[in-house]
């Protein structure tokens, strides 16, 4: 399970990202989303859970905690509206 987790402190880095969710569970993947001019944080990113369990223990659990003075926000994530079918189908 894909989840989106928003408002980070700029200051969070991945490796403090990660080891948040692997509390919960293995990691599949874990991104910050970063600003293409700057480097730097835009304040959101994503984790990847293999397991759906893991994945809503740690939405349940992190959805309003205070990381590095910010009050996170963990959903899941949706699919980009403008996404389109495998033309296959």
């Amino acid at each position: 399970m894909k989840l989106l987790v928003r408002k980070l402190a700029r200051s969070t880095t991945e490796v403090e990202l990660l080891a948040l969710f692997e509390h919960f569970g293995v990691v599949q993947s874990c991104s910050l989303v970063l600003d293409a001019e700057t480097g730097t944080s835009k304040g959101f990113g994503f984790v990847e859970m293999p397991k759906s369990g893991d994945a809503r223990a740690a939405m349940k659990q992190l959805n309003g905690k205070e990381i590095a003075g910010s009050q996170i926000r963990v959903k899941k994530a949706e699919s980009k509206p403008d996404e389109k079918p495998d033309p296959g189908q």
